[in-house]
């Protein structure tokens, strides 16, 4: 069954469906989108509703679409393909008055329409033939269960809608809870069964995601290697990779690639234990080995963890198998593992991300989806006010400017958890921001100056967002035209001599130049040498642009010559670009003052311009 775990995009057009879009997205945790033009201040804002709503479809994102069941089919046709990879999506009347899923009813389509109907006194229009008739949707089975052939599940339908009789073999309470009409006589086969031996006798065949796979192997073991293994082992005990429903290993290969790319390819959660849970399993392991206690602490991994995993009424199906450089064991829970309520630990993941200026219209789909996955957010107490609603429901980690190794230890500390973090930065998370120092700790902290081992597991993720000096040189023009450099003209980290030679070599080089950290309260000096330095290199009249709370309220944009810079005109928020030489400023009809540096198309071969430059 396809997942989709994330909130409910919930579209609306007019005003005049904004309350209850509103309603909609209170209960059901969602962000309502609306067009620009016609709803004023949505939480998410598009200009294009077809664009806007294939995005979200391709994304697997569930569409709440309060406009007509036509159009929304109508803008959606180009990426309907595979009703098994389609997120849900519902038409609904303004007025609440009726609930249409139209695409990915088994994906929870008509149950969503089921619950917004209840909510809004209206009419779920469910359609599908199993769910009017039985209750159930065949083809999309409750968690903690997977179907052996999908495809199957039509013919099944057909021949139960068409009057024909259905035998179980095997237990699920959701089939026997259901109006199917089993008969022991019936000539449609429903199985429920982990054996491989199952799907020969026909008919649709369910696996319960009951059997942990227990997995050790060596530092750098061979991903494939230790795939054939946990294939081998499941085949020769005659089980079927689709009931397996979790991954299991010690805390210790929280970061190994070969436990990782397994679960991956089966399509499991991968889950840890620390040592002290492996050895209070000893008594139940096949194989204990004490030279295994004496290098990880617990007399069995691969066993000990499918043990774990299964817990107190699990069985050891399969005991440790073994290849050159992993082990493996299966283990049977009594039920079927479900995602919220599994064993182990998560490897944690931390995401570093860039939210731009902070508006969302200037931060990638990306970088918002990584948020809305995160449990966690850590940052300076302002960029995380500046995600708005993206941050409702998350645990906020406020942290004061100024205290940039604290922030980012503790992100990592609670990705260590086994927690998903968002480490939250303004601008791009690599330019003058918090990623560098996450790989610099990993670095330092390799012999041990204060992060956990478990915080040097994590996984972590880099997404990248509109830096100040991208957004300054978008308002202003084309400055970055040709090449550019940009210099802190903080000393707090950096040596002013540094920066001193570094300015210098721009100015020389006749580099494009963003200035950050320009000025503070009580750094007034550096910027004014910096003018100065450079007055050497290029002419007086030098544009220079002046860009200050960019996509945010009160954002300032102006254009000095760099002979006229003063200090004063600056403050901390402002982001300072010096032009070349040959930076130069045009004026279009209305007035509009553009800054631009030249690349120098004009004296290619072919060009027009060159032509009207040399009288050609």
């Amino acid at each position: 069954m396809l997942m989709h775990d994330r909130s409910p995009a919930i579209i609306v057009l007019s005003s005049a469906a904004r309350p209850l879009a509103e309603r909609l997205a209170a209960d059901l945790q969602g962000e309502v989108h609306g067009l620009a033009r016609r709803v004023e201040t949505p939480e998410i804002a598009f200009a294009d509703t077809s664009a806007h709503l294939q995005v979200l479809f391709e994304d697997g994102r569930t569409i709440i679409a309060l406009f007509s069941a036509g159009a929304v089919i109508r803008l959606l046709a180009p990426c309907l393909s595979d009703k098994h990879n389609e997120p849900p999506v519902l038409a609904v009347a303004e007025d609440g008055s009726v609930v249409v899923p139209l695409v990915g009813g088994h994906h929870g389509a008509n149950d969503l329409a089921r619950r917004i109907a209840a909510l809004t006194g209206g009419v779920a229009a469910v359609t599908t033939a199993g769910d009017l008739r039985f209750n159930i949707a065949l083809d999309a089975p409750p968690e903690g269960y997977r179907l052996a052939d999908p495809r199957a599940a039509k013919t099944v339908m057909a021949d139960l809608v068409g009057g024909a009789k259905a035998r179980l073999e095997g237990s699920a309470d959701w089939l026997e809870q259901s109006d199917l009409p089993f008969d022991p006589k019936g000539t449609v086969r429903i199985a429920v069964s982990d054996r491989l031996a199952a799907t020969e006798g026909g008919g649709l065949v369910y696996r319960p995601r009951h059997l942990a796979l227990g997995l050790g192997c060596e530092r750098g073991a061979d991903a494939e290697e230790v795939w054939q293994l946990a294939m081998a082992t499941l085949g020769d005990a005659g089980l079927a990779a689709e009931a397996v429903g979790v991954i299991v290993s010690l805390d210790v290969k929280a970061d190994e690639a070969a436990i990782h790319a397994v679960a991956e390819r089966l399509g499991c959660p991968a889950r840890f234990f620390p040592a002290q849970r492996l050895e209070a399993e000893r008594g139940r392991l096949a194989t204990p080995s004490d030279v295994v206690f004496q290098e990880v602490g617990c007399h069995g991994v691969a066993e000990g963890a499918a043990l774990a995993a299964a817990g107190t009424e699990g069985v050891l199906l399969v005991a440790k198998q073994k290849s050159q450089r992993a082990t493996a064991a299966i283990a049977q829970a009594a039920r079927p593992f479900a995602a919220d309520d599994l064993p182990g630990r998560a490897r944690g993941r931390l995401c570093v991300v860039g939210i731009g200026p902070g508006s969302e219209a200037w931060r990638s789909p990306e970088v918002s989806r990584m948020v809305a996955a995160s449990s966690d957010l850590v940052g300076y107490s302002l960029y995380l006010d500046l995600l708005g609603p993206l941050a409702a429901g998350k645990t906020r980690h406020d942290f004061p400017l100024g205290a940039e190794e604290a922030r980012v230890r503790h992100a990592m500390e609670l990705a260590g958890e086994g927690r998903e973090v968002a480490l939250v930065c303004s601008g791009d998370a690599g330019i003058y921001a918090m990623a560098t120092l996450v790989f610099e700790l990993l670095e330092t902290s390799a012999g041990g100056d204060g992060l956990s081992d478990a915080a040097r597991r994590i996984g972590i993720a880099v997404s990248p967002g509109i830096s100040a000096l991208q957004a300054a040189a978008a308002r202003a023009g084309a400055p970055l035209g040709h090449d550019f450099c940009t210099i802190s003209l903080s000393d707090l980290l950096t040596p002013w001599a540094d920066i001193q030679r570094r300015v210098r070599a721009a100015g020389e080089g006749d580099f494009v130049i963003a200035f950050y950290n320009p000025v503070s309260r009580k750094r007034r000096s550096q910027l004014a040498w910096a003018r100065d330095c450079l007055l050497e290199h290029r002419p007086f009249d030098t544009p220079v642009i002046l860009a200050s709370n960019l996509g945010r309220d009160g954002e300032q944009v102006g254009v000095v010559p760099l002979g006229a810079l003063q200090v004063d005109d600056v403050d901390m928020l402002t982001v300072v670009i010096v032009g070349s030489s040959n930076t130069a400023v045009t004026r279009t009809g209305d007035g509009r003052e553009w800054v631009y540096t030249p690349r120098g198309y004009a004296q290619k071969a072919g060009s027009a311009m060159r032509r009207t430059e040399t009288g050609q």
